[in-house]
């Protein structure tokens, strides 16, 4: 499906989900098991006034996007559905006031389970990684393939 729906998947990641506009989340590089979006530093996302760095929590519910997305390059419907599991996020360096760049990858796709890893960086040094642990549902029960979907 991602070949043919490339401009699909984009617009809906950042315009029809409300959180991914608001952030201002723009998909820079789409690929099967990896992406890569930006997202823009504004005032509404600082975490510590005193230091004018990015709020923890917004840089967490990016990458937990992030996930997400690399999980839609694997759908075979619209109906297909992904849920966030678990998500790990560890901080390295506080974000300062500028825009991010976060990647993912899939290090793990099973019949119902997807893990991908994920990082995030300012200026090509890394400010966080993390893991998420995502539930994957094809709705038609086939997989790409054809095979029937006897998970």
């Amino acid at each position: 499906m991602l070949q043919n729906n490339i401009e699909l998947i984009k617009t809906t990641f950042e315009e029809s989900i409300p959180m991914h506009k608001f952030l201002g989340l723009k998909i820079e590089v789409l690929e099967k098991n990896f992406v890569r979006i930006s997202v823009p530093f504004r005032k509404e996302l600082v975490g510590d006034f005193r230091n004018n760095r990015w709020h923890g929590g917004v840089i967490a519910t990016v990458m937990d996007s992030v996930g997400g997305v690399i999980g839609a390059t694997h759908f075979t419907s619209l109906e297909d559905k992904i849920s966030t599991i678990d998500l790990r996020v560890d901080y390295l360096r506080g974000a300062e006031p500028e825009a991010i760049m976060v990647e993912g990858k899939i290090i793990r796709f099973g019949n119902r389970i997807l893990v991908a890893r994920m990082k995030a960086f300012q200026n090509d040094k890394l400010i966080a990684e993390g893991k998420g642990v995502y539930n994957f549902v094809r709705m038609n029960h086939e997989h790409v393939n054809g095979e029937s979907g006897n998970d």
